[in-house]
């Protein structure tokens, strides 16, 4: 199914310019009281999981059950329930990864968008809900000063990332997917277009990563680090 979606054109860079803005809404409001704090959180994780189970029952409706293809496996699957679970619970380690991956991985999504359907419908939708919530997420937590990275947290993402890659990676091989383009880069138009052939672009990745890691990190150089979350 062909996309009418144009990439950097109005409705594109409204719902660019919203994420952000929705997010620093959220944190000021935050910001206001713990009681109020505790109530954006928890509703956004809410958001997010209902989010989550709704595209999944129009899966199975639509296309039923598939294998190997099909699974939240993703990066951004992987990033999406760790800022659930940063939402809910406040755990360090999950939103310290759920910052880097999070940030990083959503980020370059909604920027190269990969919609295989028309927009506005419900597919192209769910695509920016998932990819766009998760980073308020992440930037409300942050920015409302509920939680923020500790010195050294970009390295233990990135170490916690090619783990989960290396486990996709098994996965792929085995059964013959191409979760995290491990294997192949999307069909669509994508920053992989830009980092040379496979494996190559695989190299090259990880040396953005760490790079846009660092960039997220920048912010927070000097500060000292929260006493726990």
């Amino acid at each position: 199914m062909a996309t009418n979606f144009q990439l950097f054109g109005p409705i594109h860079l409204a719902i660019l310019a919203s994420i952000p803005a929705i997010a620093f809404a959220l944190a000021r409001w935050s910001r206001g009281s713990a009681s109020a704090a505790r109530s954006i959180r928890v509703a956004l994780a809410v958001f997010l999981l209902i989010n989550e189970a709704v595209w999944w029952i129009y899966r199975i409706r639509h296309e039923g059950l598939r294998f190997p293809g099909g699974l939240p496996l993703q990066l951004c699957d992987f990033a999406l329930w760790l800022t659930i679970l940063a939402l809910l619970t406040l755990n360090r380690w999950a939103y310290e990864v759920a910052y880097y991956v999070g940030l990083a991985g959503a980020a370059m999504a909604v920027l190269t968008p990969e919609l295989w359907a028309p927009f506005p419908s419900y597919p192209s939708t769910y695509f920016f809900l998932e990819h766009g919530g998760a980073i308020i997420g992440v930037l409300t937590l942050t920015w409302g000063k509920l939680a923020r990275p500790r010195p050294g947290g970009m390295w233990r993402a990135w170490l916690m990332l090619n783990a989960y890659a290396a486990a996709v990676g098994v996965f792929n091989a085995v059964f013959g997917a191409n979760y995290m383009y491990l294997c192949r880069k999307p069909a669509s138009a994508s920053l992989l277009d830009y980092l040379g052939p496979w494996p190559v672009y695989l190299l090259s990745a990880e040396a953005l990563g760490i790079a846009l890691f660092g960039l997220l990190w920048l912010p927070f150089r000097d500060r000292k680090a929260p006493r726990a979350i």
